[in-house]
C-alpha cells in the first residue's frame, strides 16, 4: 500500500494570480484519484489533525506561534513571508506540519508515504519566509526524535532553494542530518548552514544534476544509517519553472524521484516525501509536476 497524506483545508481561499499558487494541493489529489493512485474505498488516504501550539514549539517560538495565529506579526516581517493573512491560512498551515509528521509514521510502518503538502524549509524559529510559516520538515524530525520513533533522520531537500530554516533551526541537534541541494544563485540569498550544502551552478541540466542527487544520497545512507528519510521533493528545479533558474527536464525530475524513492527502498530505509516548490502561471501544468513523486512512488509500490 502506497499511503497518501491529504487534508481539504490545504487549498484555502486565496488569490488566483498569486505567485504562490494555493489551489495546486486540491488539483494535486484529483490528479492522485483520477489516476487511481487513491484506492476506491480510500484506505490508503489519511487525514492529518491541525497541530497543537504547544507541539509546534518543538520547532517554533511560543510568542511566533501566537503572533501568527492571531495576525500580530508585524508589517515588515509579515512582508518576508509573502502571502495574505487569513483564518484559511492559518488553519492549513497549523495542519499540513501534522501531514508531514503522519507521512513520516505512516512511512516507518510501510516503508514510504507521499504527503500532498509540505516542504516549508523557509520557516524559521521565530518568522516566516518565502511563503512559509510552519517548518514541517524541523518539526517531524524533533516529533519523532522526542517520541523516540526514530534515532537518526536525514532530511534530504531537493527543492531548487536552500532549505534555510530547516538548516536554521535544526543546527546541533543530535540525531538529525541536513543536507540540502539546490541552486547556489538563487533565493534565499542570505543562506544558512546546513549538515551537507550543495549549491548547483544556474541552469544545471539532468545528467550532473542526477549524478550529484545519487551519489549524495548514497554516501550519506552508507554513512548515516538514518531511520527515516525526509524527502523534499521540490519541482521548481524544472527547466521552465517561473523561479528555477536550472534546467532539469521534465523526464530528469521523474529520473531523480524515482532513483531517490528506489535507492532507500532497496536499502530498507523507510522514505517519507513532501511535495516543495514548484511555480507556473498553468496551475494544472504545476499540479502534474508534483504528482511525479507520487507517480513514481505509485510505481515502486506496484512492482513490490
Amino acid at each position: 500500500m502506497l499511503p497518501l497524506i491529504y487534508h481539504d483545508n490545504y487549498s484555502c481561499p486565496f488569490p488566483e494570480n498569486h505567485r504562490f499558487v494555493m489551489s495546486k494541493f486540491r488539483r494535486l489529489h484529483k490528479l492522485a484519484q483520477d489516476r487511481g493512485y487513491i484506492t476506491p474505498d480510500r484506505s490508503n488516504l489519511f487525514t492529518p489533525q491541525t497541530a497543537l501550539l504547544d507541539d509546534l514549539a518543538i520547532a517554533h517560538s511560543h510568542k511566533y506561534l501566537q503572533d501568527l495565529l492571531g495576525n500580530n506579526v508585524c508589517p515588515k516581517a509579515w512582508r518576508r513571508v509573502g502571502l495574505e493573512w487569513s483564518q484559511g491560512l492559518v488553519e492549513r498551515t497549523l495542519t499540513a506540519p501534522n501531514g508531514t509528521l503522519l507521512s513520516a509514521r505512516l512511512a516507518l510502518k510501510y516503508g514510504i508515504a507521499c504527503h500532498l503538502a509540505g516542504g516549508t524549509h523557509h520557516a524559521h524559529r521565530d518568522f516566516g519566509s518565502g511563503f512559509c510559516m510552519i517548518n514541517d520538515l524541523a518539526y517531524t524530525a524533533l516529533q519523532l526524535l522526542a517520541t523516540k520513533e526514530v534515532k537518526r533522520v536525514l532530511v534530504f531537500d531537493c527543492d531548487v532553494h536552500q532549505g534555510d530554516g530547516t538548516a536554521s533551526i535544526l543546527a546541533g541537534v543530535n540525531g538529525v542530518y541536513t543536507c540540502s541541494i539546490h541552486c547556489e544563485k538563487n533565493f534565499p540569498f542570505r543562506k544558512a548552514t546546513s549538515d551537507l550544502d550543495i549549491g548547483l551552478p544556474l541552469h544545471m541540466q539532468d545528467d550532473a544534476y542526477l549524478d550529484i542527487v545519487d551519489n549524495t544520497l548514497v554516501r550519506l545512507l552508507y554513512q548515516l544509517e538514518p531511520d527515516i528519510v525526509l524527502y523534499d521533493a521540490g519541482v521548481d528545479v524544472w527547466e521552465h519553472d517561473d523561479l528555477g533558474k536550472l534546467n532539469i527536464s521534465w523526464t530528469g525530475i521523474e529520473k531523480r524521484d524515482h532513483l531517490v524513492l528506489e535507492t532507500c527502498l532497496n536499502r530498507g530505509t523507510p522514505i517519507a516525501t513532501v511535495i516543495g516548490g514548484g511555480y507556473d502561471t498553468d496551475h494544472e501544468r504545476l499540479a502534474q509536476r508534483h504528482c511525479i513523486v507520487i507517480e513514481q512512488a505509485h510505481a515502486l509500490v506496484q512492482a513490490g
